[in-house]
């Protein structure tokens, strides 16, 4: 699908503007900034761009405002003492230098420790630990598919983690592909849940439009409540990325 791009400043509001082959306008507000996108589809002209950012700038400067208001996390220096969150949970991280394999382990008291040999950068500690998130989501996600695909009655073929910068997730339809951001392993096992379902629920239908959201409240009553919880919990420091 050919995407272009332009931006656009309305009521002192730089808007992206991104034309493709897609039938309706969708507005969204992105985090951690408040960033303002437009998807059009390809005959829509900018004046019609403008009025469909002005008759709804009380809802994006309150999603801005939102954003700018949602605690966020110092940046991570992956030294003993620091915290860092797994599903959801505070993990109290501790380092230690030795020689050999590097790796990660999470213990039952919920400390969380890294092996890593002297001088390792922080670089290699992030990779490190993102590997290690993960793998950890890799391992919950087929018991959470067992689950869910008879309850929404569609099933995905193929599925993966990747970090994304402004989803936190995303469905092939044509192909029955699901991807999943990397920080829902951060996030609590509901904020996973609801994100497997929106995208499940995409293959019966793409837009989300009101058959979409009957649809979540059918399979998943309580996913506002869920959404609720993936928007107000802490956001990484401010080089966040999605």
């Amino acid at each position: 699908m050919v995407e272009v791009w332009e931006t656009l400043t309305v009521s002192g509001i730089e808007v992206e503007i991104v034309r493709k082959g897609i039938k309706n306008l969708h507005l969204a507000v992105y985090p951690p900034d408040g960033r303002v996108r437009v998807a059009v589809p390809n005959h829509v002209n900018n004046d019609n761009v403008r009025l469909a950012v002005i008759s709804r700038l009380s809802w994006i400067r309150k999603q801005q405002q939102d954003f700018q208001d949602q605690p966020r996390q110092s940046a991570r220096q992956y030294i003993s003492g620091e915290c860092h969150f797994m599903f959801g949970k505070r993990c109290r991280f501790e380092l230690i230098e030795r020689q050999g394999k590097h790796e990660v382990r999470l213990l039952k008291s919920g400390r969380l420790k890294m092996y890593v040999k002297s001088g390792t950068s922080i670089e290699a500690k992030e990779r490190l630990l993102n590997n290690w998130y993960r793998a950890e989501m890799k391992q919950m996600i087929p018991q959470l598919l067992d689950k869910w695909h008879p309850v929404v009655g569609k099933e995905a073929a193929e599925w993966g983690v990747k970090k994304m910068r402004t989803k936190w997730g995303s469905c092939n339809i044509q192909q029955s592909r699901i991807w999943l951001n990397l920080d829902l392993a951060k996030k609590p096992i509901q904020c996973l849940e609801y994100i497997l379902v929106h995208e499940l629920v995409h293959l019966h239908e793409r837009n989300h439009n009101e058959r979409f959201r009957t649809l979540m409240d059918k399979f998943l009553p309580d996913w506002r409540t869920r959404k609720q919880l993936l928007n107000k919990s802490p956001l990484a420091h401010e080089d966040w990325q999605y």
